[in-house]
């Protein structure tokens, strides 16, 4: 087909989508292998997320073979599998060749078992044995997590012995800050930092200014307490070891940060009930059916409030200005609680919530929520007398307004640490059984209230 020429304008960062989907409709595809030249597989990896899934098969046809190994790596586990999933067996295999092992591993993973044995094969013998290690290790720990392209020494060599070494190597792998120290064993000892090994004097010893047992982690820890050490300690790689500290790998930075950002993408959409690789681009009945789920755990929560409120019916028929009322009761119950879950959730992920400070974390919880709990009682109380010119009324709504808020402080603090006890991730349900609680005790108490003191 000859390209047909269009009079769309070079793109910007904001308008590249546009671009892309421009040019893809009007077939010129000239344009757009133009335009891939000066992307990075990153940004084409977000191209490809954000095209419907013809044009996206459209813009992948278009990429060049070189660099689809490296575009498969950052995109998502569904994008991913979707592109993987009308590629020919060979195309695989070839697209694999250049991947380095820690971004193979992922992609393996997904892969049917007839094309992870040819990719397998494929491989040589120092890249198969060091993606056997990764994959031995479970998904999401730091020994899956870890690259094993790391570069050590002993301590009983000089400096200058250190540099030559280097200088044979290159280059050096990404992201090299330090070397790692072992001994004739392969047992992990310390780090020595490349600015140690460049300033100091070419006939010091390695053991003289390594710095000893620094920034290790377990093969087995998990990738969010690898997170949080490199935050909390300003790391740019750390040592993989095993249980008898013996150098497996090392995590660098750039693994850091994925891992975090997949971690908040994971809890924003977890919130409603949403996978955190869904495609969002993805056909219509695959995604109705992952909400459907999420949208009936939501309605058996809601007849629960319904329930309640059913009741009182009697004191609804006669007062019907509490039904005008009821709705501020549970509204303002809801939102105290979900600054207390979304608080507790982000202690419980920073590990700063433990079994021993639960109690004082409760207890001001409960006095946050008592104080703002007083406070806008008196101020919905004398806006309800304003409005209705019923003084029992005010009361009845300012004392259901202190005990929802009060239950939604406790039940903020309560229901996170239950469900992660409980090996549930507090950002998939708890927002859903904290507005379960917050409406059931809402309504339970303004309309019982309004009940004994009303009728």
């Amino acid at each position: 087909m000859v390209p047909v020429t269009t009079n769309i304008e070079e793109p910007d960062e904001l308008n590249q989508v546009d671009y892309i989907i421009g040019n893809l409709k009007a077939d010129n595809d000239v344009a757009v292998r133009a335009q891939l030249e000066l992307l990075h597989a990153a940004e084409i990896s977000c191209l490809l997320e954000s095209l419907p899934p013809e044009l996206r098969q459209r813009l992948w046809l278009l990429i060049p073979k070189e660099i689809e190994g490296e575009i498969l790596t950052y995109l998502g586990e569904e994008v991913r599998g979707s592109i993987i999933g009308k590629m020919d067996n060979a195309d695989v295999v070839a697209a694999t060749e250049s991947m380095n092992v820690e971004d193979l591993v992922d992609v393996m993973v997904e892969l049917p078992d007839d094309i992870s044995e040819t990719v397998l094969e494929s491989l040589d013998i120092d890249r198969r044995q060091r993606l056997e290690t990764a994959l031995s290790f479970a998904e999401d720990t730091a020994g899956r997590l870890m690259s094993t392209d790391v570069i050590s020494v002993r301590t009983d060599v000089t400096l200058a012995v250190v540099l030559r070494y280097l200088r044979r190597l290159k280059p050096l792998p990404t992201h090299t800050d330090a070397l790692m120290v072992t001994d004739e064993h392969g047992t992990y000892l310390g780090k020595l930092t490349l600015a140690d090994t460049v300033s100091e004097h070419p006939d010091t010893l390695v053991a003289d200014v390594m710095q000893e047992a620094m920034d290790w982690v377990k093969a087995d820890a998990s990738d969010h307490d690898v997170a949080l050490l490199f935050q909390r300690r300003d790391l740019i790689s750390v040592a993989v070891v095993d249980e008898h500290s013996k150098l497996l790998g090392r995590i660098t930075v750039d693994n850091i940060v994925d891992i975090i950002l997949a971690e908040a993408d994971k809890n924003l959409l977890a919130s409603a009930g949403l996978v955190e690789d869904e495609d969002l681009f993805a056909p219509v009945l695959p995604s109705a059916k992952r909400r459907a789920v999420w949208l009936g755990v939501n309605l058996v929560t809601v007849f629960m409030a319904v329930w309640v409120i059913g009741l009182f019916e009697a004191v609804l028929d006669k007062i019907v200005i509490l039904a005008v009322l009821m709705p501020i009761v549970a509204s303002m119950g809801g939102i105290a609680g979900s600054q207390t879950l979304t608080l507790t959730i982000r202690g419980l992920a920073l590990g700063q919530v433990s079994g021993s400070n639960l109690r004082w974390l409760g207890n001001k919880e409960l006095m946050v929520g008592l104080l703002n709990g007083l406070a806008w009682a008196v101020v919905v109380a004398i806006i309800t007398f304003v409005w209705f010119q019923e003084a029992g009324i005010a009361l009845i709504l300012a004392a259901a307004m202190i005990l929802n808020l009060v239950a939604a402080a406790l039940s903020g603090v309560l229901i996170p640490v239950i469900l992660n006890r409980m090996g549930i991730d507090p950002a998939l349900s708890g927002a859903v059984l904290l507005t379960t609680v917050t409406d059931v005790v809402g309504f339970l108490s303004f309309l019982g209230l309004a009940t004994l003191f009303l009728l």
